[in-house]
């Protein structure tokens, strides 16, 4: 199966005016293949900042951390956006959409980025998305017009357009009543059934850690456990 996030004795201190806080402690985790992770803790315990240098949106101040079998301490910003752009796609709590852009646009706008591909392949990938999250009949309103669960299948969406191998989620649900947040996990489950991408997201819900092929237990700073939940069902294709 292999690995595709390997992250070795990671340390994450960050100047808070003259005190130094310690985010990450010597953690190290491996992320196979077609997981569907759990990254689980109480708020302040790392969740966010692991998921930020899995990411490559910040840098550990020591330690490894390797995407796709990239050490990305010798990458440059050049190719770190690169890196970011075509393999790893992002969910974020707070949803991150552009408010002057309809859905449609929303969700082209990566593939944009990306270049590529011409413009009726673009339709056909963000329309086949957006009907995949029950949102097509939406495709021309804005996120101002939209519930916060609708907001946020916009963004899964959108994570997923441009077909990364990697999707990390930052607190998934958070935002979502305990209904609209189930359909959101269940949306990104069948998405790692089907397609294969691998998928880590950080939680502190119970309900939604039951999801999980695995669930790594993160605390002040450091890995406590990991607990083996699920059989990994993933498919292989693309």
């Amino acid at each position: 199966m292999g690995t595709i996030v390997s992250a070795a004795n990671v340390s994450k201190d960050y100047k808070l005016g003259k005190t130094e806080v310690r985010a990450l402690r010597g953690v190290s985790l491996d992320v196979h293949r077609g997981e569907f992770l759990a990254i689980a803790g109480p708020s302040g315990s790392g969740k966010t900042t692991l998921l930020n240098l899995i990411g490559c949106v910040d840098t550990p101040t020591s330690g490894t951390v390797n995407i796709d079998g990239r050490d990305t301490r010798s990458l440059s910003e050049r190719a770190l956006t690169d890196l970011r752009l075509h393999k790893i796609g992002f969910i974020f709590q707070t949803f991150n959409l552009v408010p002057v852009l309809t859905l449609y646009q929303n969700v082209e706008f990566p593939l944009l980025l990306q270049g590529g591909l011409g413009r009726a392949e673009r339709r056909k990938r963000i329309e086949g998305l957006l009907e995949a999250v029950g949102l097509l009949d939406h495709a021309r309103h804005r996120p101002s017009e939209l519930s916060g669960g609708q907001r946020q299948r916009v963004a899964v969406a959108r994570a997923l357009v441009t077909r990364p191998p990697l999707v990390l989620a930052d607190e998934p649900t958070a935002n979502l009543d305990s209904l609209t947040g189930s359909n959101v996990i269940d949306l990104m489950r069948e998405m790692n059934r089907r397609k294969g991408t691998t998928f880590v997201f950080s939680t502190h819900d119970p309900k939604v850690m039951s999801h999980a092929s695995a669930v790594v237990r993160i605390a002040d700073g450091l890995i406590v456990g990991r607990e083996e939940l699920n059989d990994i069902v993933a498919a292989s294709g693309t």
